[in-house]
Parts: C-alpha cells; structure tokens; sequence
C-alpha cells in the first residue's frame, strides 16, 4: 500500500515536472502562418498602400501568405510586378482579397467593402473618427471584426506612431508646395522659398509648435526662410526650440501679434489640432483679407476645419483657390501627395505588428502583450471597445482587457 502511495506521487510529480515543458512547446507551437489581403483603395484621391514590395517578402519569407488586388500599388509607383516577384499571390477579384484572414488598407473600409469582408477577420485600417458612419460601425460589429485604427498605434516610447510619422511627411511636405505656390510657375509672386545674399528671406508663419509644425519649421529653417511659431502651450513652444537646436521667434497665440506676423508674411501654415472635435479657428477673414498680395495660406488642419476662416476643402486635382487675392491650399491628405515616402513610413510601423501576430499565435496574444497595439483595438470581436465611439453613436461599449480574459 506504502509502494502504491509512493506510486501515486510519483506519478503526481512526473506530471508537475512535465507540465511546464508542456506549456512551452505549446506556446512555440503556436506560430500561425498568416494570410493577408491588401485591397486597392476606392477612396478619393488615396495613393498610399500599407505595404512595400521588400515588406512582402520580409512576411512571405516567415511562412505567411500575401494576396494583393491587380494596381493597389500603383498610385504609389509600385507595380504588380514588383510584388508578385516578393511573392505576393496578385488577384484580379476584389471579393478575393477578402476571403484573406487579415484585411489591412489605408482609407477606411466603406459599407460594399465590409459587405465583402467574412466573419470574424481582422481588419487593420485608418478609422477617421471625423468622418465614421454609423451604419459602417455596425455592419463591423455584426460581422464580430476584430478592428485596429492605426491612427491610434503607439510605439515603446507612447508616441502615435503613425499619426507622428505622418505628421512629419506633411509638416515637410507642406513648406515645398508652399515654394511651389510663390513661384511664377503657379502664378505666385515669384519668390524663391528662403533668400540669398543681399536678398531678404521669406517669413513664414507656422501655426501649432506639434510634429507637423516642428517639420515644418525645419524644413523652411534650412531652406533660409525667417520662421514664426505660435502656439498656445509655452511647453509645446519650448520643446520644438530644443527639438530644432536653434533659435527661431516663438510666442503664444496673442492676437495684436498674431495679426501683424500674418499680415505682414509671405507664407502661413496652419497646423493645430484638436484631440477630439474641431481645431481651433483662429486667423479670422478679415485679418486673412489685410494678408499680402499673392502671400500663400496651406491649411494643413483643414480635415478638421481648418485654422483659417476663409478655408475650404480642396483636392489634389483642384488643390488651390483665391479669396482676398490670397492663395488658399487646402488638401485634407498630403501625404498622398508624396505616397511612396508615405508607404515606406507606414510599412516601417506594419510589418513587424503583422510578424508579431504571426509569432504570438495570433491577434489576441498580441494584444494583450502589447498596450501600444491594444490602444488601436476599437472593436474586438464583435464587441465596441472604444468609449468615445460608444458615446458618440449610443452603443454598449466592453472593456477590452475582460474581453481577452475570458477568452483565453
């Protein structure tokens, strides 16, 4: 009986030793072979693609499987070729794109295309709060779409990855359409962007000290032109100076200054932003109708109002109007002006979260491993997850975390 006892514990404790053993193999095991669908965008003007050719093979290389619809690449000067030679499987059919298990685009996904998409899949795309439907909301939701807004994405360091590394594109982006706009080339004043010897610079007027005001500031900085911040946090003011490395006029927004810089410059920018909502309107017409002859106004916060009370929304086709004999540029997307630079960006920030699902055995370990890519969850199968889109349509919002737990 003794004997029988000892047996019995041994037997307990060969089972205690085996079990962690166990519960590593099976965690290796666990590496899933992905199969993603890169749709061609339907959205207006929308060149960018989320991944690049190398990117491709980097995922098919670690045993995952990338189907990409015939020309989605194209707007960003990447051809199918480019593609199919990395190993992407090109199709023709968009309904084919969605048969894959991972859906990840830009612009996003409007009602025939969540139409087209199949239960339970991920979908990784921009989420525009500005412009959400309700109706596109809950076609996801009773799909159960597991859904990620990269705008949301935060890196180690707690920064809005992709919304940073598309604020610096713009911010840059923006002081060149400005030289564009000042040169006779589109009947501007014919001024160089900067100055020369013996020549006065060009003053430029940035409004908003965040990332795109940063790179703006930069890029006008070393190209010679005499620079002009204004910001209402002294914070946001103190960082870009350190940031820059060099001395540039900064002030808070006081309206008798504010005025006379505007007034008096050849070039403003408007880049502040709100957090929720619209951003603040603060050069008023009339200041805008005292502004230079030909001066050039780049309303980079147009997709949520603009900064300027005389701004409209423009294209990239029809990018520019006049009023007051000012130029008025007001495309909400420029980084689609620049897509392949937009594209490398972005699949800098893609690529490895797609590895990371691949070698955590799916969606949900990565998940709940890492708070940067849990930020971006707003709907987790089925389920909102994300409180300020439940107050706003007056849907039943889940904790995302309890979610993962229970499921596990």
């Amino acid at each position: 009986m003794s004997s029988g006892i000892y047996s019995g514990f041994s037997d307990v404790a060969k089972q205690a030793m085996m079990q962690p053993q166990e519960s590593m193999l099976e965690v290796k095991s666990k590496k899933n072979k992905l199969f993603i669908g890169i749709p061609k965008e339907i959205s207006f003007q929308e060149n960018r693609i989320p991944l690049t050719p190398l990117s491709v093979a980097l995922l098919v290389n670690n045993g995952h499987h990338v189907m990409l619809e015939s020309n989605a690449g194209q707007a960003a000067n990447f051809s199918d070729k480019d593609y199919s030679e990395q190993g992407a499987h090109i199709v023709y059919d968009t309904k084919a794109v969605y048969e894959a298990d991972i859906i990840i685009k830009i612009a996003p996904p409007m009602k025939q295309e969540i139409e087209m998409m199949k239960p339970g899949q991920i979908l990784i795309s921009a989420l525009q709060m500005a412009t959400l439907k309700a109706d596109c909301l809950h076609a996801l939701i009773n799909k159960k779409i597991t859904a990620l807004c990269f705008e949301h994405l935060r890196d180690e360091g707690g920064s809005l990855s992709v919304v940073r590394a598309m604020s610096e594109i713009v911010g840059a982006t923006s002081i060149l359409i400005a030289a564009e706009y000042l040169s006779n080339v589109f009947e501007g004043k014919g001024l160089m962007l900067g100055g020369i010897t013996g020549v006065p610079p060009t003053e430029i007027v940035i409004l908003g000290a965040g990332t795109v005001g940063e790179y703006a500031a930069r890029t006008a900085i070393s190209l010679g032109a005499e620079v002009k911040v204004f910001d209402p946090s002294i914070y946001k003011l103190r960082r870009l100076q350190n940031n820059i490395g060099s001395r540039v006029f900064t002030s808070v927004v006081q309206p008798i200054v504010l005025e006379k810089a505007i007034t008096t410059c050849d070039v403003a920018i408007g880049a502040m932003r709100a957090e929720d909502g619209r951003s603040p309107c603060i050069i008023s017409e009339t200041t805008v109708s005292r502004m230079k002859r030909d001066s050039v106004i780049i309303d980079v916060s147009i997709d949520q109002g603009g900064c300027f009370e005389t701004s409209e929304v423009t294209n990239h086709t029809h990018p520019v109007f006049r009023k007051y004999d000012v130029i008025h540029y007001c495309v909400p997307n420029i980084a689609s002006r620049v897509a392949r630079t937009a594209t490398y960006a972005l699949t800098n920030i893609f690529a490895p979260i797609l590895l990371d699902i691949g070698e955590h055995g799916g969606i949900k370990n990565v998940i709940w491993q890492k708070s940067g890519v849990r930020n971006a969850v707003y709907i987790y199968q089925g389920h909102l997850t994300n409180k300020h889109i439940g107050e706003r349509f007056g849907i039943p919002c889940k904790d995302l975390d309890l979610l993962i737990v229970s499921n596990r």
